[in-house]
Parts: structure tokens; sequence; C-alpha cells
């Protein structure tokens, strides 16, 4: 152990501790009141904007462009107030992950598609056709052979 050679015991032991360990602070998962009042405000928001949309559905003095537009901006401040809370930040690293592995993603070249596009169809009307046969030849037994014994 003093070269840097690691024992058996050691070392696994070491090996199942970093599997078991995350890179990352743990968040705590509880939502506390202050967030829920968040949620609850950016939930009124949103609602009023739908209310809104409907209220003035009959109000021909206000085009229907504008009402969507009071819509569309109800629906981005809630998604703002959202944001600040727990459960929005959550949310918004996810994304942020998921869009950092979906640059990891190696897209198949248009070439590679065409080519498994073709292998899977030719696939398909082989087995199609193979089916085909299989049902022929047990219609043929059973009707033919079987029921008029």
């Amino acid at each position: 152990m003093a070269d840097g050679v690691i024992g058996p015991r050691t070392g696994c032991a070491d090996f199942i501790r970093s599997l078991r360990m995350n890179t990352k602070a743990e968040q705590p998962k509880g939502v506390n009141a202050a967030d829920i009042g968040k949620l609850v405000l950016a939930v009124l928001v949103l609602a009023a904007g739908i209310f809104a949309y409907s209220w003035y559905s009959n109000d021909a003095s206000v085009p229907s462009s504008v009402r969507l537009l009071g819509v569309l901006v109800a629906l981005v401040v809630a998604l703002a107030i959202a944001a600040f809370t727990a459960p929005g930040r959550r949310a918004k690293n996810f994304l942020a992950e998921s869009q950092f592995e979906m640059r990891k993603v190696v897209w198949p070249t248009r070439d590679e598609t065409i080519k498994t596009t073709l292998i899977i169809m030719a696939v398909v009307l082989v087995l199609s056709l193979l089916l085909g046969l299989i049902d022929l030849i047990l219609k043929s037994v059973v009707l033919d052979w079987l029921l008029k014994l």
C-alpha cells in the first residue's frame, strides 16, 4: 500500500463508495410555503389570462389577436413566476441537462438513414410474404384437408 498499490479490500470499498456518491449536492425535494404561494400565484395569473380571453370573446371591440396576445403574456408571466420556485429550478436544470445530453447524440447521416429504412422495408416485405404463405398453407390444410375428413 505504500507504493500506491491498493489492497483488494480497500479498492473494492472505494469503488463501491464512489458509485454511491453523487458529484452534485442533493437538493431537498420538499416544497416550502413560499414556493406553494408562488405556484398558486402562477396558476391564478394563467387562469386570469384564460378568463379574460373567454370574457372578451363576444366583445367586437377587442380583436382576437389581442385576446390571444393576452393569454400568451399571462402564460409567460406564469412561467416566469413558477421558474423562481424549487420545482421550477429543478425543471430548468432538467431541461439544461437534457439539452447537454442531446449534444452528445451522434445522429446518423442521410445515407445511413436511407439504407436503414430500405433494409427495414425489405424485412417487412419478406416477413409479410412469409406470414401470408403460412396463412395460405394453414387455411388450405384446415379447410381442404381437416374439415373434409
